[in-house]
């Protein structure tokens, strides 16, 4: 399939918007709800059975997908916020939270992805985090991305995920209903 060129054209979600996807352990997409197909502007069959990077923007850094992935295969949740890509070209900022699925042996079956609109706050602090971090590795690779990146929470006394959470956690009546949303799908 091929990759679609970046509009600069955002589509606004709403903050009561919950998209959902179900990954195996390889990324694979094995599920979407209706609202995540509905703003990816893929049809549902082009979704199933493609890997998740299909929606990766070129303005996002490989360092923070990588600090996902290992968190996640390792067993651990991470909070992160993602702009992401539709078939279009136009994009979406949203903040993810995972759940990590196991089997009855206790090894990792699969992942979902519960995403919402990332606040407007949370977009102007982190967007310019991840510009720095993409010029970073565009010219020195995701190594240096990540030290200059684990530099700037070292600076704050914390870690990605404690950062991302004390920006981007949905907090009050939100952050209730978020939590609801997971508990239906999980």
């Amino acid at each position: 399939m091929l990759r679609p060129h970046p509009t600069n054209k955002e589509i606004k979600l709403s903050s009561k918007d919950m998209l959902v996807s179900k990954t195996d352990q390889r990324g694979v997409i094995t599920y979407g709800n209706n609202k995540f197909v509905e703003v990816s502007g893929y049809k549902e069959n082009e979704l199933i059975g493609s890997p998740h990077s299909i929606l990766r923007h070129p303005d996002m850094p490989k360092a923070v997908f990588y600090l996902m992935w290992e968190s996640i295969k390792s067993g651990k949740n991470i909070m992160a916020v993602v702009k992401n890509m539709a078939k279009n070209g136009d994009h979406y900022w949203v903040t993810t939270d995972f759940d990590i699925q196991r089997d009855r042996e206790g090894k990792i079956r699969n992942y979902i992805a519960y995403r919402q609109a990332a606040p407007k706050n949370v977009i102007k602090e982190i967007e310019p985090l991840y510009q720095k971090m993409l010029e970073i590795e565009n010219t020195h690779g995701m190594d240096a991305s990540i030290e200059y990146l684990e530099a700037y929470l070292e600076e704050k006394g914390k870690s990605y995920n404690q950062y991302i959470e004390e920006l981007a956690k949905p907090k009050g009546i939100t952050g209730t209903l978020f939590e609801t949303m997971k508990k239906m799908f999980a």
